[in-house]
């Protein structure tokens, strides 16, 4: 299928290269030339600006998956709504704010044309193992699409469709702050280990049989006891935890219902605290963890 991915950071950067590199036909536009240029490297088609990603596809209806933080996304859906034909799939596959969803459709419909949301799970390996792609928004569209998420998917992730607008990104809310509740753990049992009361405990060693079949084997586990090998101390690593928005958006939503979730809360806690140099192994770890599943800055920045 022909489509277009704007938005070459590290996750649209792979979502670009695993499609090109499976026989379809990618559209690579972006903010800054450079990842365009790289993405021409794995087959990509170049497109240098917005009206060279629509005369890509001809007499053809545009699909369109757009890969951007949350806090741009409204003013460049507007952008493109400028230019897109009708009949056009918009695929909105950052970590957007759910409950913005159902206005951004409404305002795609208007203009004659469909929105997905899909909140992308996989990190900087899905390019490898495949990606975990929550969907809502228009079944039909869904439908179209389901080649490009077959591929994206292979070997052994997936893609589920879940209802209406703001459902995909919702459901992968919930797995952003439960994945905060999960590091937390794995960080604070390290730490556990590191100033407990036998000195010396080889923290990677635990982390080797910790991952052969016990209960808390996991990927994050997994991600943890490389990081700790590959520097066990965390020399240079400051240790401030860096929060993207989607388990302050989920207790926000928790809170409206009167649900207590006290977990993801203390998780969300420590990583505001961290920015106000509440630091220490656990947080430091948090970082490595970070950096490891999904190559964010291992000092605190997105």
């Amino acid at each position: 299928m022909k489509i277009a991915i704007s938005g070459l950071g590290r996750m649209g950067n792979q979502i670009a290269k695993k499609l090109a590199e499976n026989g379809h036909e990618v559209i690579a536009h972006n903010r800054s030339r450079e990842p365009i240029d790289n993405a021409v490297n794995f087959g990509a088609v170049a497109a240098y600006d917005k009206p060279s990603v629509i005369s890509a596809f001809g007499d053809q209806p545009v699909i369109l998956w757009i890969m951007i933080p949350a806090e741009v996304i409204e003013s460049e859906l507007d952008n493109w709504l400028e230019i897109l034909p009708k009949s056009s799939i918009i695929i909105d596959g950052g970590n957007s704010d759910y409950r913005g969803d159902k206005t951004r459709a409404d305002k795609v419909s208007a203009a004659g044309s469909k929105l997905l949301d899909i909140g992308t799970s996989g990190g900087v390996l899905g390019i490898k193992n495949g990606f975990s792609m929550m969907v809502g928004g228009d079944e039909n569209s869904y439908h179209v699409i389901t080649p490009i998420l077959d591929t994206l998917a292979a070997p052994k992730g997936g893609h589920q469709y879940f209802g209406s607008n703001g459902s995909g990104h919702y459901v992968k809310m919930v797995h952003n702050a439960i994945e905060y509740g999960m590091m937390e753990s794995l960080a604070e049992g390290y730490r556990m280990l590191k100033e407990g009361p036998y000195d010396s405990l080889d923290l990677a060693s635990a982390g080797d049989i910790w991952q052969k079949s016990s209960i808390i084997s996991s990927y994050l586990n997994e991600l943890t006891r490389q990081a700790i090998h590959e520097n066990p101390n965390m020399e240079n690593v400051s240790g401030v935890v860096a929060e993207s928005g989607e388990a302050r958006w989920t207790l926000e939503t928790a809170d409206k219902l009167g649900i207590i979730l006290p977990s993801i809360q203390a998780s969300f806690d420590v990583r505001l605290a961290s920015q106000k140099d509440n630091v220490n192994f656990a947080t430091k770890l948090l970082a490595a963890m970070r950096n490891k599943f999904g190559g964010h800055n291992i000092n605190g920045q997105q």
